[in-house]
């Protein structure tokens, strides 16, 4: 007991340290580690193995290729896709920071191919007239948002993580928030792309298609494609434009490789996405916190009042943080930043630390450590504003005004030169930092109200259950509206993003392990939560397809683009459909059982499941559907 009673005293100490310094190394430090490349072939570009920036799959395998490519223009792309058919290799195409959670880029066995995009990484075109932006697909999205700025546009609803490429993001379908416009997923917003896929003798082994609203039903098929249509070159997006007259000032812009003679132009055509802006505008943010109490009944209607909501929710302390976000004039006085802490590079030491804390509350059963530290946590993210700063220094108050490219993502860990690893992205897995998993699923705000409710009677039963969640600043709630995408979203829906303690030890249960898989399941089987593609452990894929109206248009695509299936991989079959029965471990075991939801199947006897949980990918049984 009195070493537990240390612990805890040097966890507070340490949270307390390194909340402190995320201000400081934002102030004084010049040097941190960014991530290392996930992508490490033993001689030159062959013999390869690749894995995501967590340094983990969640089956906890690293995957393996016979070589990689480096494409730098589009020819060069076409090229290599070419061959690839022709051999009839399987191919995935890797990003730059690689920050999907499943197993989307390996290719099968160990004699695939990778294609990275990390130098199909320019900036085209920006035509101010009809607002729109051509960009390779390899483009990060703080790239994009920067490119965009200095042309005085602005692309309104984007993930809040700006270490994504523009390729990464529209291929599993990741958003912002907003029920305004089309919506806060990026696909949704995209005109045109053009797509290499496998082709036959007659296309010299490749295929190239442009497309864009003229053929429709192909775009809405590639626009969330997971990979498995092809190499996507290049987008275009359409933006709704909204502002009032004298908000910005339009000039036309030049970029890099438009200018004549330009150096770094290779004299070929390059892959490029088109993406359709609108201008550049300002926001109000405040965050107001309100006891959860009646959550359910607000969550609809607060994220049709104000464009950029998002709510986090911290169900074991009873409370949720509201995002009250919203456009204002640009005349507004006001040069606020977002920096988020959780996304800062921080002190590698105490990122130890802290996990060698978490690993002795697992170990010790002790919930009472973490409820204490989920406390800390969210009580310090809340008096720094969560990063936001009134002039990019320091937080003085709400409301945080300033222009939208400053406000709607960051991620400064991954942009700094190397430190040897006192610094770090906290999950950066070559330290003994965070390790986690991550849970996201859409409910559609006609029954998110029921699920919300199903949520607190688990914590009322339990309510030192989720303070681990609180841990990894609890539940982020993001706004999404049905999309035309065939595997987007069906309705207008809450996105539940939920982030918890992984064990590296497989063969060790989670505290709690089994209320976690139980509000699981009360999302995907219950309430016919959908997935979010680009995160996630096996169970929320389960039955994922039976719930995308337009799954087997897709599928048809697919088959068009992509017969031999060289795109695709064990993972994507299993997702979409095409492998046989795929449930593992849902069969009821001695001392596994709900402590809610009948339906569930839930691991209380911490000898019966492992860390990872459930081992869940369905295709057709319909057993556990059928059990609600």
């Amino acid at each position: 007991m009195q070493l537990m009673s240390i612990l805890k005293r040097m966890e507070i100490f340490l949270r307390i340290l390194l909340s402190t310094s995320c201000l400081l190394l934002v102030v004084f430090m010049v040097d941190c580690s960014p991530p290392e490349n996930h992508i490490k072939c033993s001689s030159a570009n062959t013999n390869c193995t690749i894995t995501n920036s967590y340094g983990t799959f969640p089956d906890r395998s690293i995957c393996q290729a016979a070589n990689v490519a480096y494409p730098t223009t589009e020819e060069e792309l076409i090229s290599i896709v070419a061959e690839a058919t022709r051999a009839r290799r399987k191919v995935k195409v890797a990003t730059r920071y690689s920050h999907s959670i499943p197993k989307l880029v390996c290719p099968d066995g160990q004699n695939g191919l990778l294609i990275s995009t990390n130098y199909l990484n320019r900036t085209l075109e920006i035509d101010v007239q009809s607002m729109t932006m051509s960009v390779e697909s390899g483009v990060s999205l703080r790239q994009l948002i920067n490119e965009a700025a200095k042309a005085g546009l602005a692309l309104p609803y984007s993930p809040y993580w700006w270490g994504l490429t523009i390729g990464g993001l529209l291929s599993t379908g990741a958003h912002g928030s907003t029920l305004w416009g089309k919506g806060s997923a990026i696909h949704d917003y995209v005109v045109a792309l053009t797509i290499v896929s496998p082709g036959g003798s007659k296309d010299g082994y490749a295929k190239v298609r442009r497309l864009n609203e003229t053929n429709s039903s192909e775009l809405d098929a590639a626009r969330v494609s997971l990979g498995v249509l092809g190499v996507i070159s290049k987008r275009a997006i359409d933006i709704d434009i909204q502002y009032t007259k004298g908000d910005c000032h339009l000039q036309h812009f030049v970029t890099q490789n438009d200018r004549a003679g330009d150096p770094d132009d290779r004299g070929s055509t390059t892959s490029h996405v088109t993406l359709q802006l609108q201008p550049l505008f300002k926001r109000s943010i405040s965050y107001v916190v309100k006891s959860d109490t009646d959550l359910g009944d607000q969550v609809a209607s607060f994220g049709r009042q104000h464009e950029f909501a998002d709510i986090s929710w911290y169900p074991s302390q009873g409370k949720a943080v509201y995002r009250v976000d919203d456009r204002v004039s640009s005349n507004t006085s006001g040069n606020g930043l977002y920096d988020s802490i959780p996304f800062r590079s921080t002190l590698s030491l105490g990122l130890a630390v802290i996990r060698a804390t978490e690993d002795t509350q697992e170990s010790m059963k002790d919930p009472d450590g973490k409820c204490a530290s989920a406390k800390l946590i969210t009580s310090t993210l809340i008096q720094m504003a969560y990063g936001l700063t009134n002039n990019g220094l320091v937080f003085t108050g709400y409301p945080i005004i300033g222009y939208h490219n400053r406000l709607q993502s960051s991620g400064t860990c991954l942009d700094s030169p190397e430190d040897a690893l006192i610094t770090a992205c906290p999950w950066d897995s070559r330290i003994k930092g965070e390790y986690f998993f991550q849970a996201t699923f859409s409910i559609s705000l006609s029954v998110v109200k029921s699920f919300i409710q199903d949520v607190q009677k688990l914590v009322k039963m339990e309510p030192r259950a989720l303070c681990g969640l609180e841990q990894y600043n609890g539940i982020l709630m993001r706004y999404v509206k049905a999309s035309s995408a065939y595997l987007g979203k069906e309705d207008d829906a809450l996105d539940f993003d939920i982030t918890f303690y992984r064990n590296k030890d497989p063969a060790k249960p989670r505290l709690y392990e089994d209320i976690l898989e139980e509000i699981e399941q009360l999302a995907v089987f219950k309430y016919g939560g959908l997935p979010h593609w680009g995160k996630n452990r096996n169970l929320v894929f389960s039955g994922a397809l039976e719930k995308y109206k337009k799954a087997g248009a897709f599928l048809r695509v697919k088959e068009k683009y992509d017969p031999l299936g060289l795109f695709s991989n064990e993972w994507t079959d299993q997702v979409l459909g095409l492998k046989g029965e795929t449930r593992k471990n849902l069969s009821r075991r001695k001392g596994m059982y709900p402590r809610f939801y009948s339906g569930a199947v839930t691991a209380r006897d911490e000898g019966s499941v492992t860390a990872d949980g459930l081992v869940v990918l369905q295709t057709q049984n319909q057993e556990l559907l059928n059990n609600q």
